[in-house]
């Protein structure tokens, strides 16, 4: 495997380096031009969180429970409600509504 000596190798161009014999100093930035402080963003409103107190409805001597429990895990798993389902956080389950004004 022996090149052909008939052909002549490609140079790479070589680069021209300017080099630079003054250097511009950089300008300083006088105080009026120098931005002004950001006023402080306004605090958030935090919105309140859901408690337990809306998990349950205290009457007189009774305790009750306002949202079904997951059929699947049983006591102590309560299901979000979702306008027209219920549905368990914990393993998915998910029990449709029925609606009012629809007849069987």
């Amino acid at each position: 495997m022996s090149k052909k000596a008939g052909t002549p190798k490609k140079e790479a161009p070589k680069k021209e380096t300017a080099k630079k014999t003054e250097e511009v100093p950089k300008e300083v930035p006088k105080e009026e031009e120098v931005k002004a402080e950001k006023a402080p963003k306004p605090e958030k409103k935090k919105k309140p969180g859901k408690r337990i107190h809306t998990l349950y409805k205290v009457e007189t001597d009774k305790v009750t429970r306002l949202r079904p429990t997951c059929e699947r895990c049983g006591t102590g798993y309560f299901m979000a409600d979702h306008g027209n389902r219920y549905t368990c956080g914990h393993c998915g389950f998910t029990r449709y509504k029925r609606a009012e004004n629809e007849h069987v």
